[in-house]
């Protein structure tokens, strides 16, 4: 049986669009696993930091994947590694950051991974881009998506041109 995951993609050393790719085609080859949708781009302002740093690169990826949450965790974990990311210091610039935002309707804790992802429903670049393909979601816990949206619609995010990186056809 397959769930409905969605993964939070972020970057913003190197080259984010060329990274893209990269990425989905890595998640595309995960056993059991099928991408199902990917938002456009937007580009967002680094939050939380004091030193300065590039703006990030966003998007979220929906999968349908058969494999259970932690091994998908530690796979993409894997792909952050494979693509440069080095885990130096909390809240660092990174050539990859790759975020489990949900896994279908599974609400958990544990010591390597929380159900839905804990800061998902304060950051926009997370809940815009996941509205775009997702835009009927209710958040496990949370709430619907787009009442989660007016409470984040301060946060400075940027659409960049429609630059859809899976095709055309998408939701």
């Amino acid at each position: 049986m397959r769930t409905h995951a969605f993964i939070g993609f972020g970057a913003n050393l190197g080259d984010p669009f060329a990274t893209m790719p990269h990425v989905l085609k890595m998640l595309e080859n995960l056993p059991e696993t099928r991408l199902a949708a990917c938002s456009s781009y937007y580009r967002s302002a680094p939050q939380g930091v004091n030193d300065p740093q590039p703006d990030y690169i966003n998007a979220v990826i929906a999968l349908d994947t058969g494999l259970s949450p932690q091994a998908l965790l530690d796979a993409l974990l894997c792909l952050e590694s494979a693509c440069g990311r080095r885990r130096t210091a909390v809240l660092a610039p990174r050539p990859l950051d790759l975020d489990l935002l949900l896994y279908g309707e599974t609400v958990m804790q544990s010591p390597t991974l929380t159900l839905p992802h804990p800061r998902l429903h304060q950051r926009a670049f997370v809940l815009l881009p996941l509205a775009e393909i997702a835009p009927d979601l209710s958040i496990p816990g949370l709430g619907s998506l787009l009442t989660l949206l007016e409470k984040v619609k301060g946060q400075r995010i940027d659409k960049i041109q429609d630059i859809r990186p899976f095709g055309e056809g998408q939701p």
